[in-house]
């Protein structure tokens, strides 16, 4: 690991004037990412800000005028604690069952909610500094195009990088339609929507999302939904613990008795960021929530699939883990406060 500079702030803004200042400075929060690449020499910061004393960790009602329209997670809260809150086991399972789906238990007790969204890809051409990687350096190529891309994208990759997003907890905010709230550096506000939040690769791919330097994420807010009690998080991966997805499903569904009023769909695992399974919703709103129908909605979904040599394998895969999220979700299986 490269030497580098260690500031403590006490507020949100002292922290970005701080990282303004300084165009190769980071913020530091549970450091469970950041670190990992400090110490492979693919981050390279000369100064760490660290975001621990800021009281950004609340989880409470988001309301407008009388009325509660949704919650709101603190940007440095924990991801055990989002987890576990009452609220959002209540009337926001499917993010539960995302986050405990993730990494292990140790890390979820120090990753935070903001810094779970900013994690970057798993690839391990990235990792390797050895190798081309236009994420890491752009302009030197994509090694994963030509080598092992068992892992990668089917959707959205470009010629300069096919590399996956691998957040679980963002793939269930995608399906929350989720937005991200975070401060500027003038101190005004700035509200995301999570579906705009994370980039396609395109011809920029080390640009992971669309935040600005000396943007800070201050809140995650959900809005109120109906499928709380109908929704499922499905992560296939090669072992039961401590591993990304190969490909992940959260799907909510809004029903009348057997019809689907409407279905929210999000994929892990098969982009570079979490994406929103459209066609699949499309396919399933005003219809009968039948195996038939799920099945439909998955086979129209990846039929704009793009597999590489090493992930063909996805595709199938994709549709089945479709098809048993819309089956789990349609069961019942939501957390009971």
């Amino acid at each position: 690991m490269r030497p580098f500079k260690f500031t403590n702030t006490s507020n949100a803004s002292s922290a970005i004037n701080l990282l303004i200042k300084n165009p190769n400075a980071k913020f530091l929060a549970g450091g469970t990412n950041l670190l990992d690449l400090m110490k492979e020499d693919v981050e390279r910061p000369d100064e760490l800000i660290d975001l621990g004393r800021l009281d950004l960790t609340a989880v409470r009602p988001l309301v407008t005028g009388n009325n509660v329209v949704g919650i709101s997670i603190g940007g440095l809260g924990k991801n055990t604690d989002a987890a576990n809150h009452p609220l959002i086991r209540k009337d926001y399972p499917l993010l539960t069952k995302a986050i405990l789906a993730g990494a292990s238990a140790q890390i979820r007790n120090m990753a935070t909610n903001g810094g779970n969204l900013l994690q970057r890809t798993r690839c391990s051409y990235f990792y390797d500094i050895a190798m081309p990687c236009n994420k890491r350096l752009p302009g030197t190529g994509c090694s994963a195009m030509q080598g092992i891309n068992r892992m990668h994208a089917i959707f959205g990759w470009s010629d300069s990088c096919i590399a996956v997003y691998p957040s679980d907890m963002a793939v269930a905010l995608s399906a929350l339609n989720a937005s991200v709230k975070v401060m500027q550096p003038s101190g005004t506000a700035r509200i995301i929507a999570i579906h705009d939040f994370h980039r396609l690769p395109g011809n920029h791919p080390e640009k992971d999302n669309n935040l600005d330097h000396g943007e800070l994420i201050t809140a995650i807010e959900i809005p109120k939904n109906k499928f709380a009690a109908n929704s499922a998080y499905i992560k296939v991966r090669d072992r039961n613990s401590y591993a990304f997805a190969l490909v992940s499903v959260a799907a909510g569904l809004e029903l009348a008795g057997g019809k689907i009023i409407s279905a929210s769909i999000a994929m892990g695992g098969v982009a570079h960021k979490p994406w929103r399974a459209t066609h699949a919703e499309n396919i399933l709103r005003g219809k009968m929530a039948t195996v038939e129908n799920f099945q439909m909605a998955a086979d129209a979904e990846m039929e704009d699939a793009r597999p590489l040599a090493h992930n063909k394998f996805k595709i199938g895969m994709g549709k089945k883990t479709i098809v048993y999220a819309l089956e789990q979700a349609f069961k019942g299986t939501g957390y009971k406060a």
